[in-house]
Formats: structure tokens, sequence, C-alpha cells
């Protein structure tokens, strides 16, 4: 049997780098390429595109629309780790680990792969709004670290000059309208109805991702942190790239935010005190958000071991 051939559409950006890194040492694949002088040209991409079994799309939204259109045939299946389609119709959010989803990604022509933060807060809140333990209305609000990565390469060029604005030393607000083009995918796959307030915050290393909701217990209907531990706990039993973290507290009272650099899981951790909880998504913003997550749901489509290449 002929080995699957896989194209990445976008290799020199950050997210297309960090797959093909993870791929190009595949034996079970065929990894199609273009040269560097031709990764523009229409031409060529479109003969990979409509070559491929599947692609992986590492562009900006327009681009991966356009893209998909010229895809000619009703073979070539396509993971897209833009904006663009992931709450379009006819597209499988690319979150494995959600509740009867990975079913969907085996049999998926179009896969969505979630954007970062996203990732984070469905991970934390979809298990709770299943449960009945939060209301679809209830007034959410998610603070979020990020490496500077998680930009892309304007970013990273101005994090990584030689000469650079002192004020890139501090971790920095931004989105400040409100208005971050990750809330759409959260609202479709947690349930929520009322718009979370979404908070977050570029950092001064390269990758990690700490996203943290804060809960108030007692509008929660007598939810305790042990119901939540034991909800979290059978939503995610026998996942192998989420894991809940030990009761202790972590790091001896302090929680990093890059941590989990370099892996591609991701671990939830539940704190406070009383009638007071915060419960935390940690991961690696290139790793679970962007990079690790295409792979790993590239392995779920095409039917190898779904932690294949990954970095655990």
């Amino acid at each position: 049997m002929s080995k699957p051939k896989v194209y990445i559409d976008g290799q020199a950006g950050t997210t297309g780098l960090q797959i093909y890194e993870r791929l190009q040492g595949r034996e079970d694949i065929d990894l199609l390429t273009i040269d560097p002088d031709k990764r523009k040209d229409e031409r060529a991409r479109r003969e990979c595109l409509n070559e491929a079994d599947l692609a992986i799309l590492c562009l900006p939204d327009e681009a991966a629309q356009e893209a998909v259109g010229m895809i000619a045939n009703d073979r070539t299946r396509v993971i897209d780790a833009s904006t663009a389609h992931r709450t379009a119709e006819g597209w499988v959010y690319g979150l494995p680990e959600l509740w009867r989803q990975r079913e969907k990604l085996r049999t998926a022509k179009r896969v969505a792969n979630p954007g970062c933060y996203a990732t984070g807060v469905i991970a934390l809140v979809r298990p709770l709004v299943g449960a009945g333990f939060l209301g679809a209305d209830y007034p959410l609000a998610v603070h979020a670290l990020s490496g500077y990565t998680g930009g892309g390469n304007k970013a990273i060029g101005q994090y990584e000059a030689e000469t650079r604005p002192a004020e890139l030393s501090s971790p920095r607000h931004y989105a400040l309208g409100l208005s971050h083009k990750h809330i759409p995918e959260i609202m479709a796959q947690t349930g929520l109805h009322r718009k979370p307030i979404f908070c977050p915050i570029i950092c001064d290393f390269p990758r990690g991702m700490a996203v943290s909701v804060p809960l108030a217990l007692s509008w929660m209907g007598g939810v305790d942190r042990k119901l939540l531990r034991k909800c979290y706990e059978r939503y995610y039993q026998g996942e192998k790239l989420v894991t809940i973290a030990p009761e202790t507290a972590p790091e001896d009272g302090f929680l990093g935010s890059n941590n989990f650099a370099g892996r591609d899981d991701l671990e939830i951790v539940l704190c406070g005190s009383g009638d007071q909880a915060v419960v935390f998504a940690r991961f690696d913003n290139l790793g679970k958000g962007a990079s690790g997550a295409a792979v790993q749901n590239m392995n779920i489509m095409l039917g190898f071991e779904e932690t294949k290449g990954l970095n655990l």
C-alpha cells in the first residue's frame, strides 16, 4: 500500500516550520515539498494541493480560503491552521479530546485546527458546561499569558531584534477592545451564549501558555473543587495529551506559564479556597496550541497512532 502524501502549504511560517520539523523524519508518509523560490507560485501550489492525500494549510485566512478553492478533487483532505474555517459549516473542529470529536475526525474531509488560546479555554470550560456546572449565560472571564511566538513572524522579529523597545520586556495586555479572533470558536465549542471577557497577555519568552478561568463556586449550584476535579478526571479519562495535575500546589505556590514549552500535551491545574476556584490550562502555544495539534489531527485522519511524532 502506498504511503499517504502530505503537503504543508505555508511551510515557511512559524506553524508550518514546526509541523515540518515533526514530519520530516516520518517514514510512513510521503511529504510533498516545493522549492523555496516557488513556494508562492500558484501553479506549483495547486499541483501539490491536488496531489496530496492531506494538505495542511498554514496561511493567513484569505490565503487559506483561496487554497481550499484550488483543490479540484474530492479526495484531498484538509487541515486548516488559520482562523478562516473554525466556525464554518462542513468543517470539523480539530480538538480530539472533546466528547465524540475523535470519531468525526477519523472520516473528516475538512478539519479546522483550533486557536491556541481557544484550546485552553475550551478544554477548561466545555466539560463544566456539559456537566451542567456552568450555565450558558455564566459571566465568564478569561486571563491568558502567551509566549511571543503566538504573534507570528512579525512578533518574533520584534522580540528577537538586537535593538528593541524597552516595553517589550514587560508583559503586555492586548486585544483591549475585547473582540479577540478566538472568541467565536470559544463560544461555538463551549456552548456559551454570553460572550466571555477575554484578556490575553503577550510575554517576553518564546513559547508557552497559561490560560486561567476564575470560578465563583457559590454561583454554580453547590459545586465544590472536588466535584470540579471529578468532572475533569471523568471527561479526560484515558486521554494521553490532556492530564489533570495533582492536588498539591504546583511549583511551591507559583504556576509557570512556559513550563510546557517544547511539548505537545496540555495540563489542567485546579486551585482555590472556600467558594472560589481558578482552573488553568498550560501548554505550548506552538505545540498543543498549533503545530502539535495539527500533527495529532493528521495522525487520526490517516489512521496512525495518535501521538506519533509528537513531543511528550
